[in-house]
């Protein structure tokens, strides 16, 4: 009786294995792209790093802190007292309103008026899309005066003036809003358009009423393209200095853009730390 183990067979399993391996390879052709993608990223990341460590410094040379005298070192808090001001708090509290405003309002009017478009046939609709879009294609630059007319108007009316005319926040957020409704309502048009009309008919059939089709069936299937119109927009708000520049005076309704414009403009000797830690805050 022979005991043992006999051979066993590898030839197979090794060529799987050099198969596998062979296949992760990655060629010139496919590492070039990663390569320039890295090329491309080290600058950027280099600029929120200079920006980092000129907020803690009284001076910068390079991405090395400096003091007063510029030996290496002076590490300091003082670009930062400004968060003790409440002019800060109250610029930042008018961004967050008018970034939320346009989330909100843009959101809200966009969705509204894309499923109207998209999914009902009614006299001037095809007029109304070529007049968005005309609309959208004037720069704010142009329309200032007029806007500035709107806004004195609507001063003139009673309580609705006091939240929505000149030199207020909510004047400034409608400007804002009505200014972006055209890009919001073709973007929001663009994914109603690629819904299947299947559930929708079923639901209409069933006897539901329009808007509860778009809220319960619709609206849940664009929550990408509603988020990124939101996530677009909070952007826009936040980081908006044409309009509330302009229609604007006095610290109370600046925003974030504007007090550091104004704080800059007061003195004849800017400190860019200082303006950098307002920037990262």
């Amino acid at each position: 009786m022979r005991s043992g183990v006999g051979p066993v067979k590898v030839s197979g399993t090794l060529s799987t294995v050099q198969m596998t391996l062979s296949s992760r390879r990655i060629s010139p052709g496919q590492a070039l792209p990663y390569l320039l993608l890295t090329l491309t990223i080290i600058p950027i990341l280099a600029g929120y790093a200079w920006v980092l460590v000129a907020t803690f410094s009284q001076r910068t040379n390079g991405l090395l802190p400096r003091d007063a005298q510029g030996n290496l070192g002076g590490l300091t808090l003082d670009n930062w007292q400004f968060l003790a001001e409440p002019d800060v708090w109250k610029a930042t509290l008018n961004s967050f309103g008018i970034a939320m405003s346009m989330v909100i309002g843009v959101g809200a009017i966009s969705a509204l008026a894309a499923y109207a478009l998209s999914r009902m046939n009614f006299p001037g609709r095809k007029g109304f899309l070529g007049m968005t879009m005309v609309l959208h294609a004037f720069r704010p630059e142009m329309l200032l005066i007029a806007i500035f007319q709107v806004l004195l108007f609507i001063g003139g009316i009673p309580l609705i003036g006091n939240f929505f005319g000149f030199n207020t926040v909510g004047g400034v957020a409608l400007v804002m809003v009505t200014l972006d409704l055209p890009l919001g309502i073709w973007l929001m048009k663009g994914f109603f358009d690629n819904l299947s009309w299947d559930m929708e008919r079923a639901a209409l059939i069933d006897g539901a009423i329009r808007f509860r089709v778009w809220w319960e069936i619709l609206l849940p299937q664009i929550r990408p393209g509603l988020a990124a119109l939101s996530i677009f927009m909070f952007i826009q708000g936040w980081n908006a200095y044409l309009i509330p520049f302009t229609f604007t005076i006095g610290s109370k309704v600046a925003n974030l853009p504007v007090y550091i414009n104004r704080f800059s403009g007061d003195t004849s000797l800017v400190s860019w730390n200082f303006v950098a830690a307002i920037g990262l805050f």
